[in-house]
């Protein structure tokens, strides 16, 4: 089966039309007011339910279940503190919520049991959460199945997934890209974006 191509950072209603037509298999509408990322009108998502995905940071999983419900997400990225984490997440999978859990490249005291692994530069190394565009060392990976993350376009996939370590090329799904796909932040590149989708629809998962 081919890789899955995510787009996230979508913050204008054209921008994910856009993506969506050209096939991207994930959606991402962040809801997190200090990124430039931040969408205000989660209504965007609306059309694309089958797809989007509520990238959002929290301190508590309720307060995640409770957007994700008021505005029908299926899907949901959720940064939640350490501590406290594995419960969060056990809670939005209890309550149907398919978790795509961002991975940090950095250890980790547990490893929550998630849908989808998002294998991304930590918050130490980047002072963001996520869309940071930079990449990491690939030193600590999920303990299942993910989507590769992190600086990542269609101009260096190609070198990114060849360094994956080999003990985890079986689990690679997919790749994710945000900032590198925009002509402005929070806006959308529709070259870049039909790059990448294109460029990760070529490559296969085992």
């Amino acid at each position: 089966m081919r890789l899955l191509a995510k787009v996230c950072g979508l913050v204008q209603a054209g921008d994910a039309a856009q993506a969506a037509a050209m096939g991207a298999d994930l959606l991402g509408f962040v809801w997190h007011p200090p990124s430039p990322r931040h969408c205000a009108d989660l209504t965007a998502a609306a059309p694309y339910l089958s797809r989007a995905v509520l990238v959002i940071v929290a301190e508590e999983a309720e307060a995640i279940l409770a957007i994700a419900r008021r505005h029908g997400f299926r899907r949901v990225q959720p940064y939640l503190p350490v501590a406290g984490r594995a419960a969060g997440v056990a809670l939005l999978r209890a309550a149907g919520l398919f978790v795509l859990l961002p991975w940090a490249d950095e250890p980790h005291p547990e490893a929550p049991a998630a849908d989808l692994y998002l294998w991304e530069a930590s918050l130490t190394q980047t002072g963001v959460h996520g869309g940071s565009g930079q990449g990491h060392n690939m030193a600590f990976p999920p303990p299942g199945p993910f989507l590769l993350a992190g600086g990542l376009d269609a101009t260096n996939l190609t070198e990114h997934l060849a360094a994956l370590p080999a003990t985890v090329q079986g689990q690679l799904r997919g790749a994710d890209a945000a900032s590198r796909l925009e002509s402005a932040p929070g806006r959308k590149d529709p070259v870049k974006v039909s790059a990448f989708i294109s460029t990760v629809h070529e490559r296969e998962f085992v």
